[in-house]
């Protein structure tokens, strides 16, 4: 502890130290800082001069994420993430950040995805002729592989479209992605080997040729407001690392959580599938109505609420600060999870519990904005998240009337906190066809 430590008003706290990270040890010693000290806590480590800060109330984290947002720089773990993507829009801080995210989030609007989502809706189609053999052998596929194709696949055609075929002819250079979650130093060495591919596209791209919609040509059209310039090569080549790697996980880690859940609980999957033969008629449905889908769009909160694909958002205090009547110093270290926020008890009833209508109305309209980060909050909210929950809409409005899945092993999956929230092994799930809706007598 530092010498000025004692002349604080820091949070209450144990006494034996921690050092936390992106690990399931450091959700124990969270979940137990939650149970025992509240939700604010203070914790020291062995390797770290400054103290670390875990929050737990929504007032307290909005006051780090937006409130006094520039005062707080992205923190631990985030270098390993870096080494990963690059220097993107996750990763970067200050005026970089601020340039890169003002011109790629044109690409995001509700526009510009709704006239990508005809690739998104490609694939689902392929998904629906490839199930069908599954369906009629009654096989079981691990889901949660599954799913990681599904989300890389949609997000690689939504950045290269034209140029996909010839970049995974052969051997897919991205299938490792889906296939190893580790991102482990082999995995960073593996991306900025990738690097290599994807600079080629860019270069080739650039120099002419055909200029599809897709988040390739968005970011080489991408002007700064300012000066008209565009992005470099490099900078691009950081926001597509980034776009693919967690990109793709977002949607694959929702949707792998959200057929486990429905299949444990029918009579939300049998709600959800009224709606969806009810309101779209097969695939002859506009992007509108998709994007209508209510209870589909409650469904899918609950399931980000219970599983978010990132479980814990790391920064770091530049300057001193008061949260909650306590001092902040400056390096000062602050832990939030979304995965414990969710599960508050203060602010979700029973919240164990799947639940879709605890999005429902005004009432849950209020809570998703107090105490529901999934895709973070503030200027550092995620830019993705609109595109995120098309393809999680599309995927389900085409496949789920057709086929249903159920859990080989019906025990409850343990959780693997590492930087993603993922089941601690893949999820085996049988597929069957459904009955049609209106069977011939």
């Amino acid at each position: 502890m530092t010498a000025t430590a004692t002349d604080l008003r820091l949070p209450p706290g144990p006494a034996e130290r921690h050092t936390l990270n992106a690990d399931p040890a450091s959700l124990a010693v969270m979940t137990r800082l939650a149970a025992e000290h509240g939700d604010l806590a203070c914790v020291w480590s062995a390797d770290r001069p400054h103290p670390s800060l875990f929050l737990n109330d929504p007032a307290h984290i909005r006051h780090v994420l937006v409130g006094n947002h520039g005062n707080y720089v992205k923190g631990v773990g985030f270098e390993r993430v870096r080494m990963l993507m690059g220097n993107g829009i996750i990763t970067s801080d200050g005026e970089h950040w601020r340039r890169q995210r003002t011109m790629i989030q044109p690409g995001f609007t509700r526009g510009s995805v709704a006239r990508l989502s005809g690739r998104v809706l490609e694939h689902n189609l392929e998904l629906v002729e490839a199930w069908r053999g599954l369906a009629d052998r009654g096989e079981a596929i691990n889901i949660t592989t599954a799913m990681s194709h599904y989300g890389l696949e949609v997000i690689l055609r939504a950045i290269f479209s034209v140029d996909l075929p010839r970049l995974v002819a052969g051997a897919n250079p991205f299938a490792f992605l889906a296939e190893d979650p580790t991102r482990d130093i082999r995995t960073v060495l593996k991306v900025r080997e990738l690097g290599r591919v994807i600079h080629e596209c860019i270069v080739a791209r650039r120099a002419g040729g055909e200029r599809p919609h897709d988040f390739l040509s968005l970011m080489l059209d991408a002007r700064d407001r300012k000066t008209g310039a565009g992005m470099t090569d490099i900078e691009i080549l950081d926001e597509l690392k980034t776009l693919i790697v967690a990109g793709h996980e977002t949607s694959a880690g929702t949707l792998n959580w959200c057929w486990y859940l429905l299949s444990h609980h029918p009579e939300i999957e049998q709600r959800l599938l009224e709606e969806v033969r009810s309101q779209l008629q097969g695939e002859a449905f506009g992007f509108e109505q998709l994007m209508g889908l209510d209870y589909m769009a409650r469904v899918l909160k609950e399931t980000l609420r219970l599983y978010p694909p990132v479980w814990l958002f790391t920064r770091r205090a530049v300057g001193a600060d008061r949260i909650g009547g306590y001092d902040v110093p400056a390096g000062s270290h602050v832990f939030i999870s979304p995965y414990l926020l969710h599960r508050n008890p203060r602010f979700w009833e029973d919240p164990e519990r799947f639940d879709p209508e605890r999005f429902a109305g005004a009432a849950g309209e209020a809570r998703e904005k107090e105490a529901f980060i999934p895709f973070s909050a503030g200027s550092r909210r995620c830019a993705g998240e609109y595109f995120a929950f098309v393809e999680m809409h599309m995927h389900l409005a085409l496949l789920m009337p057709r086929y249903r899945l159920a859990c080989v092993d019906p025990a409850p999956m343990d959780i693997d906190p590492a930087i993603n929230l993922r089941s601690r092994s893949g999820i085996m799930m049988t597929i069957s066809h459904r009955p049609r809706e209106n069977p011939a007598p």
